[in-house]
């Protein structure tokens, strides 16, 4: 006799990142699709998708140390700068190949990270947060007056190359970007899986009971903060080698807010909650850019280039939305849906 359901039959199964046969099928589709996706799908749509992997990323490592450790930061742009411009210095400067500068890129990020993510081991709630948004200032004003990053004129980053082959188009960068973000996201998904995971978790959920049942809250914070740092200095790396120009202009304290945004609005402690965050956010830029210049014409006190400012406007509207009717984000209706899927046809 079948069994009736799914369900585990040990600790193994439980905790798997793919569990059944049908999802192994979805998985390996997906995957097809993804890097199949340049040969059928326009410029504009691939230049999206590499935007959104690279979000996808930077908000991977805000999900960790925000989400999971629950340790508040807004300076995950700063830190996406850092990775750009050490990946651009490394390249420039010092003629590394690009396979060398992106991973010492997230540990050049990482490390000025642990410095950041000092006082938490102090403080916590809005004045840890007070301490990233200055921490991002600190690093724009070293970055504008430091010589070896070009000052106010910013570097110009080669494209990547390997044997020969250079990455120069957007169609052959995605698949750097995308195989970045693959690897990152598993990482990160199976990162909670283990000790130091369930140790972020105890932190965010209460960080005295859990330094009463032994974590070790100063190793544990600090580490938080460098994984987070050390995902957006890779993202940040490959911002810089996509676009082949860094300047501080890319990387302003409304980019950390963004990010911040596509947290909340995907869900907070979801791995599927970051790509729920940052797909929602970006077809909503999409779309405020695409409709801007009618709105304009119908709304004339917006000025002649309302994108911005419809931009923000349609950006604090959505958070504001989420916060009230669906505080736990997209992620949260996901797993809604996916409960009533399994029980079908007896959801109740």
């Amino acid at each position: 006799m079948r069994p009736c359901g799914v369900f585990d039959k040990n600790y193994a199964q439980d905790i798997a990142i793919v569990r059944t046969w049908q999802h192994w099928t979805i998985l390996i589709i997906a995957l097809i699709v993804l890097y199949l996706f340049p040969l059928f799908g326009s410029y504009y749509l691939t230049s999206f998708m590499n935007l959104l992997a690279i979000s996808v990323i930077v908000v991977l490592g805000l999900q960790i140390v925000s989400g999971y450790c629950g340790q508040i930061s807004f300076g995950q742009a700063a830190f996406m700068a850092i990775g750009a411009y050490t990946s651009s210095i490394l390249t420039i400067h010092f003629g590394l190949s690009f396979w060398i500068a992106l991973p010492l890129s997230g540990i050049m990020a990482g490390a000025i990270g642990i410095i950041g993510g000092a006082p938490s081991l102090r403080i916590k709630g809005m004045y840890l947060a007070m301490a990233t948004i200055a921490i991002h200032f600190v690093v724009i004003w070293l970055i504008l007056h430091l010589e070896i990053t070009g000052s106010f004129k910013g570097l110009y980053p080669p494209y990547p190359s390997l044997g020969g082959f250079e990455f120069d188009t957007d169609e052959r960068m995605y698949y750097i970007i995308m195989t970045v973000m693959v690897i990152m996201t598993y990482a990160a998904r199976n990162l909670m899986r283990t000790k130091v995971g369930r140790a972020f978790v105890a932190i965010r959920d209460n960080d005295l009971a859990g330094e009463v049942m032994g974590v070790n809250l100063y190793v544990y914070k600090l580490l938080a903060f460098f994984i987070a740092c050390f995902y957006a200095g890779v993202a940040g790396s490959l911002w810089a080698h996509l676009i082949t120009v860094v300047n501080t202009e890319q990387f302003t304290l409304l980019h950390a807010l963004e990010y911040v945004g596509m947290l909340i609005i995907g869900g907070m402690g979801s791995i599927p909650g970051v790509f729920f965050g940052v797909l929602f956010i970006r077809i909503l830029n999409e779309v405020v850019m695409f409709t801007s210049p009618a709105l304009a014409k119908l709304l004339p006190w917006l000025g002649t280039s309302p994108a911005a400012a419809l931009g923000l406007i349609a950006f604090g509207l959505a958070v504001i939305i989420f916060l009230i009717f669906e505080p736990r984000g997209l992620a949260h209706r996901w797993e809604i849906f996916k409960a009533s899927y399994r029980l079908y046809p007896f959801a109740y």
